[in-house]
């Protein structure tokens, strides 16, 4: 059975240590809007040498595969699944969901699709800046009317022109998308065929900010996760030259843009758990200390048998939560993957006790509960979003019934 080792430990309780003195104190400021989370983070990359460690794996992985070795990462650091990515997400997850979720789409998603899809020129041009923090990344794929059908409802395009394309439509919902240096943007292929609509290619692009057509909307206003900037992209005849075209291919052998989302739908599920984890973990801190100081009729709340049951079950869904998370660490330090319909699974179970064990906290705190002084209040406004971004949890009883029946 796996358990965190020393190491882990001592990254934990020096991580914590940090967060208390560098994030805790702006969590109001990054809550409003006031402040954007990009900052803190490159100051946690720099206090505990991420940006170091991941700059040097990036050049021993571009090395290799200059000399036409295969495997390994580029992007390195403490991101994805291993044990210090897991503590790493779920300790900041606990205290400002919305900041490490700004640090996950741009390690995770923009600069993971780039590693993983992007030429050797390409991973060269964009991933130093990007797996450092020095430049923020977003990936933008859903769209007003096409969130959950995010391939058969995506009406943004390209054209052809030349050796060049024309970009045309809208984003929305995009993680770091006000701010974003570099976006990987989805787009469909408008190639002049009478394929149906929902069939077209996808093809994926790196936009810069400030291209001229390219505009990036203010961040929305939201129930939850207000410390990650949220918002729309607009594109009107962007010009996008083909080095800016993943992989500069259209070929569908090689792997096309579908491919390319769907490899990071399960990395990104995957990735709930351990936020999930996060909240759990930081509301059950918070109930305990709660039910041993409040007093109601002469004595603690905590010796009641109401509270003691809802303590029990926020127990229970810790372990379990956390079993999942040493269960994503064990396989992927073997190398083992883990499906789309299981990770569909292990993101609608985290995510649904995450919110349940916040709402439960709220009502052990009573009237303090729903107070933003008592911070429950903020935990159960972000864990509600785990059960809608990444894809709903409707969407994902969908895959795991499909991964149950062998249906495509």
């Amino acid at each position: 059975m796996y358990e965190w080792s020393d190491t882990d430990l001592m990254f934990r309780d020096a991580l914590r240590k940090f967060i208390d003195k560098e994030v805790r104190p702006h969590v109001d400021r990054m809550e409003s809007g006031e402040l954007p989370p990009f900052d803190i983070t490159r100051k946690l990359f720099a206090t505990f040498g991420i940006d170091a460690m991941a700059s040097e794996a990036l050049e021993k992985a571009l090395a290799k595969e200059e000399q036409g070795v295969k495997g390994g990462e580029s992007g390195g650091g403490l991101g994805g699944s291993g044990s210090m990515g897991v503590i790493l997400n779920s300790e900041l997850a606990g205290v400002s969901l919305g900041l490490v979720a700004s640090l996950g789409v741009s390690l995770g998603l923009a600069a993971g699709t780039i590693r993983s899809r992007g030429t050797l020129a390409q991973k060269k041009r964009w991933l130093p800046d990007l797996v450092t923090f020095k430049t923020v990344g977003a990936w933008a794929i859903t769209e007003p009317d096409s969130g959950s059908d995010a391939f058969g409802g995506m009406k943004t395009y390209v054209k052809r022109d030349g050796d060049d394309y024309i970009l045309n439509g809208q984003k929305t919902f995009i993680t770091n998308g006000p701010y974003a240096d570099v976006t990987i943007v989805y787009a469909k292929l408008a190639d002049g065929t009478t394929a149906d609509q929902r069939d077209r290619t996808v093809l994926a692009f790196v936009l810069h900010k400030g291209m001229d057509g390219f505009t990036q909307g203010k961040p929305f206003k939201k129930m939850g996760m207000n410390s990650s900037p949220t918002g729309e992209l607009f594109f009107d005849n962007v010009r996008i030259s083909r080095d800016r075209l993943l992989g500069e291919t259209e070929d569908t052998a090689k792997g096309d843009g579908k491919s390319s989302a769907r490899e990071n739908f399960a990395a990104e599920r995957i990735g709930i758990v351990s936020l999930s984890l996060g909240i759990i973990n930081e509301c059950h801190r918070l109930c305990v200390e709660y039910s041993k100081s409040r007093k109601l009729w002469g004595q603690e709340i905590g010796r009641f048998q109401l509270i003691q049951l809802k303590l029990a079950e926020m127990e229970i869904a810790r372990i379990n939560v956390q079993n999942m998370a040493f269960s994503a660490i064990e396989r992927g330090a073997s190398g083992a993957k883990i499906s789309l319909a299981e990770a569909s699974a292990m993101k609608l179970y985290s995510s649904r006790a995450a919110t349940e064990v916040a709402m439960e906290a709220v009502q052990l705190f009573g009237g303090n509960g729903y107070m933003t002084e008592y911070r429950v209040e903020q935990l159960a406004r972000d864990a509600k979003s785990l059960m809608i971004y990444a894809g709903s949890n409707e969407v994902q009883v969908t895959h795991i019934a499909k991964g149950l029946l062998g249906a495509k």
